[in-house]
Order: C-alpha cells, then structure tokens, then sequence
C-alpha cells in the first residue's frame, strides 16, 4: 500500500481553556487600559509594555497555567523535557480594521498566544512558510489548484474561543489579517528554556 510521510514537521500545539473564564475577564479588565503603545504595522493595534509574570497576581495566575504546557511542547522541539521560562508577556489590542504584519519572534525558542475574546474568523492568526524558504524556484500556483499541507504556504489556525492558548516555535512566520470583527484582545508571550546541551556544549538560559 502507497504511504505518504511527513518529513520533519513543524509542532503547532493548540490547547483549549488554558485560562478559565475569571482569570480571562480579570486579564482582559485589567490590562485593556494599560495597552498605550502604538505598533507601526497598524494604526489600530497597540500593546503593553512588555510584562514578567510577577508583575501582576494575574499573571502569575496566567503564568502557573501555561508553564506546563511550555514542557509539553519543548519535549516536541528538543526531544527532552527542560525547564522552561516565560521570558515576556504582553497583550495586544486590535480595533476593528487592525491588522498585525508577517513577523517572528528573536531570542526565544517557544512562542505562544492566549485569545482573551471572540475573534471573528476572517481575523483568525494566520502561519506562513518562511520567505526564504528552500521551496522550488518554480511554483504551479492557479485558480484550478487545491493546497495541501505540501503545496500550501500559509495556515489559518482553528477557531479560537476566549481562554484557549496556542504554542509555535518562534521562528515560524505570523500574521494577523484585518479585524473585521470588535475589539480582538490577546495575550503573547515568549519562553526560553533553562539550558541546551549538544553533547557537553552546554548553554544556559535566563540567568
């Protein structure tokens, strides 16, 4: 029997209500007021200052919730379960019309968003392949043609419903399309683990 195999995929992990419905409704209370920072990719984006977890009880709330999984998925990425950090948090506002442009995340390994309120589908976080990429220089690319996880270079994350978290490594291109819907609330966060170790070439992390 033919088989097809997935080489070397890319871990996405999406993890329904992370946050319970209180601790959404406080973060969102709370930090809505504080995100003044303009972003230069839309004028109808703004953000918080970057945040720890000690900042607030909030957070150390949010915090003691996603750790767990951050070990989960970094087994995934490094094929061990390390101590893991979250490096910064910070939440980011989305008036209707907002958009947040193609970008990754530096000097971290795992990345990861909250969705605090309802996100209309057409706002949903989209991934893409890199555009460097090591894809052919050609591409068959026309209206008769059906993406697959093969062929495709982008894809749109699942629905998500206040609480739920998703987690990427942060090297993996996103984007947020137009908000055609109301105010879109989350909350990202970068995570770094204690160390790597490439048989003794040991490097720690956070210190």
């Amino acid at each position: 029997m033919d088989e097809v195999i997935g080489l070397f995929p890319t871990p996405f992990m999406r993890v329904p209500g992370v946050l319970d419905a209180g601790l959404v409704a406080g973060l969102v209370e709370h930090f809505s007021a504080q995100a003044g920072l303009a972003n230069n990719s839309s004028a109808n984006l703004s953000h918080t200052a970057m945040l720890q977890p000690g900042d607030s009880p909030l957070l150390v709330a949010a915090a003691g919730r996603i750790s767990p999984k951050l070990g989960e998925f970094g087994a995934l990425l490094f094929g061990e379960r390390l101590g893991w950090s979250l490096k910064e948090m910070w939440v980011n506002l989305l008036d209707t019309g907002g958009r947040q442009a193609m970008h990754n995340h530096a000097n971290s390994f795992i990345s990861g968003v909250v969705y605090l309120t309802p996100t209309h589908p057409d706002s949903r976080t989209v991934f893409m392949k890199s555009p460097g990429g090591h894809d052919f220089a050609f591409r068959n690319d026309h209206a008769q043609v059906q993406p697959n996880a093969y062929s495709a270079d982008k894809w749109i994350s699942p629905q998500p419903e206040p609480g739920d978290m998703v987690l990427f490594p942060s090297y993996l291109m996103h984007a947020v399309p137009p908000n055609q819907g109301p105010l879109r609330i989350t909350m990202a966060f970068n995570a770094i683990p204690t160390h790597l170790d490439s048989w003794g070439y040991r490097i720690a992390f956070g210190g």
